[in-house]
């Protein structure tokens, strides 16, 4: 029932790249390896409300912090911002 719930919010987001973003666009749950589009399809389904922060969180075992240094990153940096070897170049 809660999967109902979020995902009646909204049916899609824009993404990173401007196209629509859907649940079944997200990455997989058990992703590993974060690249920086999979990171920013994230952020974009979190601040469009089509993930809340919790369910981010919970579903790809991300602490806040994690999301939100990738958030604070986007903001500040652009998507160039969530390159990890770009990582020290941006840390203030």
């Amino acid at each position: 029932m809660a999967d109902q719930q979020y995902r009646a919010r909204v049916k899609y987001v824009m993404g990173p790249d401007g196209s629509p973003l859907t649940i079944a666009d997200l990455p997989a749950a058990d992703t590993k390896r974060w690249v920086i589009r999979r990171k920013a399809e994230v952020v974009a389904a979190v601040r469009g409300g089509l993930l809340s922060l919790d369910e981010a969180c919970e579903r790809y075992k991300l602490t806040v912090d994690e999301f939100l240094s990738w958030q604070r990153s986007i903001d500040q940096h652009g998507l160039a911002g969530l390159r990890a070897t770009r990582l020290q170049d941006y840390r203030d």
